[in-house]
């Protein structure tokens, strides 16, 4: 007969050599043992084994009956489990089911443990990790090595690139010892900084963001990303290039946040500005200074940002007049307020960004030529869409989950035809561009589980296809105004949303509206019934 294995509970009253009595029997019956577990509990004692059978083992059945005639014998049972493989596999979820990554090995460096959180920190998934040892396997953990000669390690900061994308995590590490004091292991717990920082700045700094806040693993990204951190300790003036949409501001925002400033991120967009409040807007201004000022003054941005950061988007839409000053105060690091005479000293680290080509409005005398060397000391370029087409699932899936979150669903995923869709697209608009038609995609398409190619409307085809979905279809209407047909529009996306979503509040969320708001809408158009 081929080999089996058979694993048995036997209970017995309590009493001396039971365990030889079953080593016996075993022995007799050309068994291996492969694991045996003895507890003795009430005046009983409790067996649970594993054999395993050879060509010349007798039945299972005759086994069972072999061992039945032990005396002081109570109950004898077939189990599927030993206790060890149930608490391996309480364990298994367990250490599955942290935040954190947990990887051990024994004292020889070989792999015992390790949870899904670890395997995709490092790149580990498509491994059989368990029972290597760690110097065959691709990452760089060897510094769990040095914990089996005694050396631990805390809070080293780790950044490593995957076939999962790039982790930032600070990763500790100790020796276990057994109760004589020996090494006999070690273990590494991996705690993702992306995390850390959620969990420290969720009540007190809920729009921060960080490096792992950029999304893709293409190369153009990472080099920017790359380069970006590197810049950001220290206090020089950084400007980003980039187009529009292109996530310059998210940038920005990373770069504060990874240079431990303790200031404020402060923003201004110097093309929506009108000439006369930037210049109040920025150095502030003392009472009584011009009609309308507030009684007491107000200060500038420049002093709101003081030891943080100021971020001059659009930087290149600054009138003349304003750059002139913006380099006053990156010479001489203080302001003077509107209407005041005293000087103002500022600490504030400086960020610009935009989307034009400075050099060419310097050769049309539009921009000025000194303030551009000031502001271009670190230069960083954000790459367009099109440069980055690898990163489109990767962003897709992120705009996704937003969306499913903000109403409380599963998140959908596109099909093969709406993602190849993507892919054709040059994308002029970036990212601003995909994450709005991902959006308008979830929300307009009847499937609750995936999102098709006709659902995918880009800015030029959004007319065009329109009448095609199922939210409304003008011919369906006899108008004769722009007001009633707005209102055809209007009724036919409010009936599609609440047929998708289960509640009103959802669908509230979901076309970013107050409750309030969408119940007054349903009244107005009569869709209290449906």
């Amino acid at each position: 007969m081929n080999t089996t294995t058979l694993k048995l509970e036997l209970l017995f009253t309590d009493r001396k050599q039971i365990v030889e009595d079953i080593a016996g029997i075993v022995s007799t019956n050309d068994l291996n043992i492969i694991a045996m577990e003895v507890e003795n509990k009430e005046q009983k004692t409790l067996v649970y084994i594993e054999t395993k059978s050879s060509r010349f083992s007798p039945s299972h059945q005759t086994i069972i009956k072999c061992l039945a005639t032990i005396p002081d014998l109570i109950e004898i049972t077939e189990v599927r489990s030993m206790p060890q493989e149930i608490r391996e596999k309480r364990l298994k979820i367990i250490i599955d089911s942290i935040s954190d990554g947990i990887l051990s090995i024994d004292k020889f460096g070989h792999v015992t443990t390790m949870n899904r959180v670890a395997k995709k920190i490092l790149g580990w998934n498509q491994f059989d990790a368990l029972g290597k040892h760690l110097s065959a396997l691709p990452a760089e953990t060897l510094d769990l090595m040095d914990c089996l000669k005694g050396r631990a390690f805390q809070n080293i900061k780790k950044n490593l690139i995957t076939p999962n994308g790039r982790f930032q995590f600070f990763s500790t590490g100790v020796p276990i010892r057994d109760i004589t004091g020996e090494i006999t292991g070690a273990i590494e717990i991996m705690r993702d900084m992306k995390e850390i920082r959620e969990l420290a700045h969720e009540v007190t700094h809920p729009s921060q963001y960080s490096f792992t806040d950029i999304i893709g693993k293409s190369a153009a990204i990472m080099d920017a990303v790359s380069f970006a951190q590197k810049i950001a300790v220290t206090p020089s003036i950084v400007s980003i290039r980039g187009d529009s949409g292109t996530g310059k501001e998210l940038f920005a925002r990373a770069i504060h946040m990874e240079s431990g400033v303790k200031g404020e991120f402060v923003a201004v967009n110097c093309a929506a500005l009108p000439e006369s409040l930037l210049e109040s807007e920025l150095f502030g201004y003392e009472k009584g200074s011009f009609t309308g000022a507030e009684k007491k003054g107000k200060p500038g941005l420049f002093e709101i940002a003081d030891n943080g950061t100021l971020f001059l988007d659009e930087i290149a839409d600054m009138p003349m007049g304003e750059q002139a000053k913006i380099l006053r105060v990156i010479q001489e690091k203080s302001v003077r307020r509107i209407g005041g005479i005293k000087e103002i000293p500022v600490n504030t680290r400086i960020i610009t960004a935009t989307s034009r080509l400075i050099e060419q409005m310097i050769k049309d005398n539009t921009f000025r030529q000194d303030l551009y060397y000031r502001i271009n000391v670190l230069p960083i370029h954000v790459p367009p869409l099109k440069e980055r087409y690898e990163d489109i699932p990767l962003l897709v899936d992120h705009f996704l989950s937003r969306a499913a979150n903000q109403v409380g669903i599963q998140p959908k995923k596109l099909s093969d035809a709406a993602l190849s869709k993507l892919f054709r697209h040059d994308w002029p608009g970036n990212i601003r561009e995909l994450k709005n038609v991902i959006e308008r995609a979830s929300i307009i398409t009847d499937n609750e589980m995936m999102i098709d190619e006709p659902y995918i409307l880009f800015g030029y085809d959004i007319e065009r296809t329109i009448k095609d979905l199922k939210t409304t279809h003008f011919n369906d209407f006899q108008v004769h105004s722009l007001k009633e047909m707005v209102g055809s529009y209007e009724k036919g996306i409010l009936k599609s949303v609440l047929k998708r979503y289960p509640s009103i509040r959802q669908g509230a969320r979901a076309l970013k509206m107050s409750h309030t708001a969408i119940i007054n809408k349903i009244k107005k158009y009569g869709l209290e019934s449906e």
